[in-house]
């Protein structure tokens, strides 16, 4: 198939590029680059440097001419999002609309839209937390991700098109940036290579859920082949981590002895956040794969290799 990816210069849009090529796909990248990066992009992608507000993307996409497109474009940063509520909307929501809207006037009938699992449910009454579950989002990235998700609804609705949302865990793994949209595993991994501190906020007890960027890239890869596949799944490994035990797994393979120090707690944080899988795993035949030890190994590594190049 002709597939087109948003993001696809990005962290998480890379490596769902490079996956796709791998499985045989011809595949179109739309990235206005403002935090992907062009060296990201496999040779055998196409790039289209163009914004999703650009009035030149349905141009883009009636061009292209995609079976499928995987909307990864976000801005992911939960900071961000805090501190100009407005910047996050224009892009993960406006954006998303801009995009279902070209989609509608080209003709595409199938989108695969990447959301948020732990922002969305916020605070959470069961856990694992399954997809029906009431959406509870506390920061500003949260509610536009998932009100993102009912304009999809809504252009299901009003197209007759098909389209998948897959709730995405804490994502981690190589090209994560430390300094962007970057989880505690990026930014605790760059600072113990450097040999600076890492600040754990709080008692650093609070739990989430972190799903390898690969294990992502999978998921993505089966619902691209399985047209069948609608509505919402999650993607995460049903398992609760620490902040305390990331920091520990990673000073033992970055071989830092050190302690890490403790920050005041953020207002509003979420204590614990884990996904209920099972609905990805029984549609889709997908559970994550790579073995969380393992998936850090992989990661420092690659910082690793970044710090010396």
């Amino acid at each position: 198939m002709k597939i087109l990816v948003t993001g696809g210069a990005g962290f998480v849009g890379s490596h769902v590029v490079d996956r796709l090529l791998e499985d045989g796909h011809a595949v179109e990248v739309i990235d206005n680059l403002s935090t992907g990066r062009r060296e990201r992009i496999h040779p055998n992608a196409r790039l289209h440097v163009c914004d999703l507000r650009d009035a030149r993307l349905v141009e883009v996409i009636a061009t292209t001419r995609p079976d499928v497109v995987v909307h990864v474009a976000a801005q992911a940063a939960v900071s961000r999002s805090v501190i100009d509520p407005r910047f996050d909307a224009s892009i993960n929501v406006l954006g998303t609309i801009a995009l279902l809207e070209a989609c509608r006037l080209t003709g595409v009938r199938r989108i695969i839209y990447t959301s948020t699992g732990g922002a969305g449910y916020g605070d959470t009454d069961v856990l694992p937390t399954p997809e029906d579950h009431p959406l509870r989002p506390s920061s500003p990235y949260g509610v536009s991700k998932t009100a993102a998700e009912r304009y999809v609804d809504c252009w299901v609705g009003l197209t007759g098109g098909r389209a998948l949302t897959l709730r995405l865990a804490n994502v981690f793994g190589p090209r994560q940036d430390p300094a962007g949209e970057a989880g505690v595993v990026a930014i605790f991994t760059s600072r113990l290579l450097a040999g600076d501190p890492c600040i754990v906020t709080g008692d650093g007890e609070q739990t989430r859920d972190y799903v390898y960027v690969l294990d992502v890239a999978d998921a993505v890869s089966r619902a691209v082949v399985s047209p069948d596949a609608v509505g919402v799944m999650n993607i995460g490994t049903g398992v609760e981590k620490t902040v305390n035990d990331i920091y520990r797994e990673l000073a033992q393979l970055t071989g830092v002895t050190v302690p890490a120090e403790h920050g005041p707690a953020r207002p509003g944080e979420q204590r614990r956040s884990v996904l209920d899988a099972t609905r990805a795993k029984k549609r889709l035949g997908w559970s994550a794969a790579t073995p969380f030890g393992e998936s850090l190994r992989q990661t420092v590594a690659w910082f690793r290799k970044e710090l010396s190049s």
